[in-house]
């Protein structure tokens, strides 16, 4: 019976990646990648600032799009939604299988996006191609997070409004409020010392926490001062870059189990 379920919510994950495959929105949000990353490379040949400014697109843009497209598709497919849920499926199952789906295909038209100018670039056999990993890997994340907590938000309110208008709010809380007020409580506590406070902070928001991980890995970390120094030290080594990735997984692990309890629990 679970093989069969497993199947199943294959099926369902298939159904809703090449459905969105055939959307014109993602050949745009493709194209958009593509053609900014071909001009980024026009217009320098410096592979490691090209990733920086890919990296200042790709932390506001990604996770706006995820959000946004995952509580979208949420919506617009819940007289589907409603058919699968009257068959004896498991409810976890569909709804996990449709949020996979969604982040799939978003990972993918990121990868082909920026993968392709920098291939016919020649970042094969370059310096910068590990920079490269790290950027692609930190967009696949994000996708995949912001979209796990559009579903959840979904989910949870049946009101399209409210759903959008939550959404909308995690999003700018991520990328915009909850920098403001890090940035307030440094000025305001700037007499002691806030160095690991500032670490363990970062990790309550995975956009941060994908900006100093690209940061530590273009070797810039200089630029942010000595908390930078403190980020080195502690993020730098093999295990402290372990413990970022795990983070960013963790960041993803727990929306889809609240995806799965709320589908659960929910009376549809």
């Amino acid at each position: 019976m679970s093989y069969q379920t497993e199947t199943i919510m294959n099926k369902i994950l298939k159904y809703s990646f090449f459905d969105l495959v055939r959307s014109r929105w993602i050949y745009i949000y493709c194209a958009f990648y593509l053609l900014f990353t071909f001009s980024l490379l026009w217009l320098s040949s410096d592979l490691s600032k090209v990733v920086i400014s890919l990296m200042n697109v790709m932390l506001v843009l990604v996770p706006l799009i995820a959000s946004m497209f995952s509580i979208m598709y949420f919506y617009n497919s819940r007289e589907f939604t409603e058919l699968l849920l009257a068959q004896p499926l498991k409810r976890s199952h569909i709804f996990i299988g449709q949020y996979l789906g969604v982040a799939g295909s978003l990972s993918l038209s990121l990868i082909i996006g920026i993968s392709i100018p920098f291939l016919l670039y020649g970042i094969i056999g370059s310096a910068e191609i590990w920079n490269y990993f790290t950027l692609v890997i930190i967009g696949i994340f994000l996708s995949f997070i912001f979209s796990a907590i559009a579903f959840f938000i979904a989910l949870r309110h049946e009101n399209r409004i409210k759903g959008f208008g939550l959404t909308i709010l995690v999003w700018l809380f991520f990328a915009v409020i909850y920098d403001g007020f890090f940035l307030l409580g440094l000025v305001f506590f700037n007499e002691y010392p806030l160095e690991n406070f500032t670490l363990a902070a970062s990790f309550f928001n995975p956009i941060d926490l994908s900006r100093i991980l690209i940061l530590l890995k273009l070797d810039i970390s200089a630029l942010m001062g000595f908390t930078g120094a403190v980020f080195r030290k502690l993020l730098g080594s093999g295990l402290g870059m372990s413990l970022a990735y795990l983070s960013l997984a963790l960041w993803v692990i727990i929306p889809i189990w609240g995806i799965r309890r709320v589908a659960l629990r929910k009376d549809f």
